[in-house]
């Protein structure tokens, strides 16, 4: 636990909350400013900053917890599609530094705005930087 992260608060009921799910890893909470209706939080239990500092076993369990809350969700709220989202770092727009994922429902026609400028690569570009990713990836990768 950090004394200083609010999620750590509410996940030690320092800090009230609308509890959605919760075991022994995460814990699932309304978002306090939703992008829609039904917006929820995960997090785990433990405190970890982002994502380059999750173990894989924790991500795994994560998304098998944020998939059963996704259909919970579409089930209850007649959505007509979900975004799972996890920002890393604040350039990617972290401002809770305790690694979490929204879950936000969608309808047709709603308001939500969850978009970005696309780009384009130069000639070679993907290519090479492809390359240079796998190359890193491969000592992730080895047991």
């Amino acid at each position: 636990m950090n004394n200083n992260c609010i999620f750590c608060k509410i996940i030690g009921n320092e800090i009230s909350s609308f509890t959605l799910y919760e075991d022994d890893d995460f814990k699932v909470i309304m978002d306090i400013s939703p992008a829609a209706k039904g917006h929820a939080v995960l997090m785990p239990k433990k405190h970890i900053a982002n994502v380059f500092e999750v173990e894989e076993e924790v991500a795994s369990k994560a998304f098998g917890v944020a998939v059963k809350v996704a259909k919970a969700m579409k089930e209850e709220l007649k959505c007509d599609g979900l975004n799972i989202l996890q920002n890393s770092g604040e350039a990617a727009g972290q401002t809770v530094f305790h690694f979490h994922i929204h879950l936000i429902p969608r309808f047709k026609n709603d308001s939500v705005q969850i978009t970005w400028a696309c780009k384009s690569y130069g000639e070679g570009e993907a290519e090479s930087i492809a390359a240079a990713i796998r190359k890193r990836l491969a000592k992730f990768l080895l047991p």
